[in-house]
C-alpha cells in the first residue's frame, strides 16, 4: 500500500445522459434516459433527474417508462460519446503515461508514475485541475476519487458522485469502510451479499471482525481471503495501462423472437462478419470461435470450435458459427445471438480450403444485410427503401439546417432544430420520412471553443474557474466523514 493518495480513480457523471443534454439545450436540466429503444431494450444511463424517479442502468427499458413517462427516451450516439472519450483519455494521458480506461467513462491514473503528485495536497491540485480541464473541453462532469489504491479510489469517485472530488487519507481507510455496507466492494454482488446478510455480516467493518477464516468457510478460500484483504483496505494492484484483449464477441437481442431457422442462419452469418471486422480493426486473429443463443425462454446455449490456427477470415469463421448453430435446438425461437473468437494472436494460419472455396466472395459492409443481396439471374429492386430515423440522432435539412429526431412514425418524423451552441431550445418541425431535404448527420462537437487551460484550470474574468465541490474524507483537519453516494 501506498503512503500517499496517488491513485487517481475518474467516473463520468451519467456519461450517455449528460453528453445528450449538452447536445441538446432542450433536454437540460429534463429527464433523459439512453438506451435500446425496442420492446426488449435496457437502460444503458439515465440522467440523474431521471434517477430521481427510479430510472436505473440496466433497468428494462418497459419498466423505465412506467416510472418516468415523461422523460425523453434515445438511442445512444456511440461516435460522439468515444470522440468525448478519446477528449478525456488525453487529458488524462498528459498527467502520466500509466492511464488504465476501464471503460468509455472510466479510468485509474497513476499520478505517482507521472511525476505530478507526491503527496495529498499535491494529488488534490491535480484532481481539481483535471475536471476545471475535462468541463473546459467536453462541457461535462467528471467526479475523482484520489487514494492509496485501486480499490479505495473508486470507493472515493462513488462518494464524490455528482460533480465532486475525495480524498481518502493515508491511515484513515478501515476507519471509512467499516460502516460501508459489504456490498461497497468490489466483486461483492448480490448473491453473495445476502448470504453473508443471512451470516449476520452486513458491513464491512463486520466483514473484518469476521477473520479470514470464517470467510473462507462461508465463501471458499479465493473469494473468502480476498474479502478479508479488502475489508481490511489492502489492495496491491498496479495501475496497467495495456490491458491484454482476450476475446472479440458482438451480439443482437431481437424485439421479436425469430422463429425462421433461414432467418436464424442469416443473423448468425452477419454477426460473424461484424465479428471479425472488429477483429481485424484491433490487429488480431483468434483460433476459438463462440456462439451464443439465448432461447425464447431466457435459457442460455454456448457452443465453441477450436481451429488449427489463428484466423481473421470472415468465410472461417461464418463457417464455423454456422456449424456451432447446427447442433443447436431453436425450437420455440431465440431473443438474442452472438458470434466471439477468443484465443486471440497477432497472426493468422489461413485455412487454404476455406480461401479458395471462397476465393473472390465479397464481404458485407457494417450496414449490408445478408438477407438482401442480389440473387443471380433477378432484376434488382428499383423501389427506394423507406428510410429509418431514430429518436435522438442527427439530421440535417436543407432550409433549417442542424436537429435531432424527436420521434417517428406513420409516415412522419418529428425534429427539434438546436444544436449544442443553441442560446435557447430549437422549433420543432414534422416532415415526410421521406422527404428529400432531410438527411441523417453526425454529431456536433459539445464544445466548439474551449477557455484557455492553465496550470491552474481553465481561466474566466475573475481568475480560475470553479468546478464544483471538493469533498475530503476522513478524520481529522482533511475533512469529518464519508458522504452517502449520490442517487
Amino acid at each position: 500500500m501506498r503512503s500517499a493518495p496517488t491513485i487517481l480513480h475518474l467516473d463520468m457523471d451519467a456519461f450517455f445522459a449528460a453528453a445528450e443534454q449538452a447536445s441538446k439545450p432542450s433536454l437540460r436540466g429534463k429527464a433523459v434516459v439512453v438506451g435500446g429503444l425496442g420492446p426488449r431494450g435496457v437502460v444503458a444511463t439515465a440522467s440523474y433527474e431521471a434517477r430521481v424517479f427510479g430510472v436505473r442502468s440496466a433497468m428494462p427499458m418497459g419498466q423505465a417508462r412506467r416510472l418516468a413517462p415523461h422523460a425523453a427516451y434515445l438511442a445512444p450516439r456511440f461516435s460522439l460519446y468515444r470522440s468525448v472519450s478519446d477528449q478525456v483519455m488525453a487529458l488524462l494521458r498528459a498527467l502520466s503515461p500509466l492511464v488504465e480506461p476501464l471503460s468509455l467513462d472510466e479510468a485509474f491514473v497513476d499520478l505517482e508514475a507521472g511525476g505530478v503528485a507526491r503527496d495529498p495536497d499535491a494529488a488534490r491540485r491535480v484532481g481539481e485541475r483535471l475536471r476545471a480541464d475535462i468541463r473546459a473541453a467536453t462541457g461535462l462532469t467528471g467526479s475523482v476519487g484520489l487514494a492509496a489504491s485501486k480499490m479505495l479510489a473508486k470507493i472515493a469517485s462513488e462518494e464524490a458522485k455528482p460533480d465532486g472530488l475525495v480524498l481518502i487519507d493515508p491511515g484513515t481507510e478501515r476507519e471509512l469502510l467499516a460502516p460501508m455496507p459489504v456490498r461497497t466492494l468490489p466483486g461483492v454482488g448480490p448473491a453473495t451479499g445476502d448470504h453473508l446478510r443471512r451470516a449476520g455480516i452486513a458491513t464491512v467493518g463486520e466483514l473484518a471482525e469476521a477473520g479470514e477464516d470464517e470467510l473462507v468457510r462461508l465463501v471458499g478460500r479465493a473469494h473468502g481471503q480476498a474479502l478479508y484483504a479488502m475489508a481490511l483496505a489492502r489492495d496491491e494492484r498496479p495501475v496497467v495501462a495495456e490491458r491484454e484483449t482476450k476475446s472479440v464477441s458482438v451480439e443482437d437481442t431481437y424485439d421479436v423472437d425469430i422463429h425462421d431457422r433461414v432467418r436464424i442462419r442469416l443473423e448468425v452469418r452477419r454477426l460473424a462478419d461484424r465479428c471479425v471486422r472488429r477483429l481485424r480493426a484491433g490487429g488480431h486473429a483468434g483460433r476459438t470461435i463462440h456462439l451464443k443463443v439465448r432461447r425464447y425462454d431466457f435459457s442460455t446455449l454456448t457452443r465453441s470450435e477450436t481451429l488449427r490456427g489463428p484466423t481473421d477470415d470472415p468465410a472461417v469463421v461464418r463457417e464455423a458459427a454456422a456449424r456451432l448453430l447446427e447442433v443447436v435446438d431453436t425450437t420455440g425461437g431465440v431473443r438474442l445471438l452472438g458470434v466471439g473468437v477468443s484465443g486471440l494472436a497477432d497472426f493468422t494460419q489461413e485455412d487454404l480450403f476455406a480461401q479458395a472455396a471462397h476465393a473472390g466472395e465479397e464481404e458485407p459492409g457494417e450496414e449490408d444485410d445478408v438477407a438482401d443481396r442480389s440473387i443471380p439471374g433477378r432484376e434488382p429492386s428499383v423501389e427506394r427503401p423507406v428510410r429509418r430515423w431514430t429518436a435522438g440522432h442527427d439530421v440535417r435539412h436543407a432550409v433549417f439546417g442542424h436537429g435531432w429526431v424527436q420521434g417517428s412514425g406513420v409516415g412522419r418524423v418529428t425534429v427539434r432544430f438546436e444544436t449544442p451552441e443553441s442560446p435557447a431550445p430549437g422549433r420543432v418541425r414534422t416532415f415526410s420520412v421521406d422527404d428529400p431535404e432531410l438527411e441523417p448527420a453526425e454529431p456536433l462537437p459539445l464544445v466548439t471553443s474551449a477557455a484557455p487551460v492553465t496550470s491552474a484550470g481553465p481561466v474566466g474574468p475573475a481568475g480560475p474557474v470553479s468546478v464544483g465541490p471538493v469533498r475530503p474524507v476522513g478524520p481529522g483537519p482533511r475533512g469529518s466523514g464519508p458522504r452517502r453516494p449520490a442517487a
